[in-house]
């Protein structure tokens, strides 16, 4: 399977799932969360999303540019990210384990490299 095969299916799967997770949030977590924790699952559900739509962009660049490594890391530290800071604050919200947030700026650092990359495989697009 090609790297933008993959990354476009990954994105569209991850989007689905947080669509998915983010209907069970407002609808059988609400009532039975406190506040403070429904918020944290809602963050959890929010960030999931914008990650699925950078998943779908790698895929897209990575028609155009397939043997990009940059991209191939930008993508795998997307779902590296959405693993550890969404699923550790939605695993968080439901348990209310808050040892668990320590796992989450992980996840976030690992989004922030992976938009770097996508932003350095981009660059010479426009040319």
């Amino acid at each position: 399977m090609s790297g933008a095969r993959f990354f476009l299916m990954a994105g569209a799967l991850s989007a689905a799932v947080a669509v998915m997770l983010g209907a069970f949030g407002a609808h059988a977590l609400r009532g039975r969360l406190p506040a403070d924790l429904l918020a944290i699952y809602q963050t959890a559900s929010q960030y999931h999303v914008y990650h699925a739509l950078g998943l779908l962009a790698v895929g897209l660049l990575a028609l155009h540019v397939p043997t990009s490594g940059a991209l191939r890391w930008s993508g795998w530290l997307m779902l590296v990210g959405t693993a550890l800071f969404s699923g550790s604050l939605y695993l968080l919200a439901i348990t209310g384990q808050r040892w668990l947030g320590a796992i989450t700026p992980l996840g976030g650092t690992a989004w922030i490299a992976a938009w770097l990359l996508l932003a350095w495989a981009a660059r010479g697009l426009a040319r």
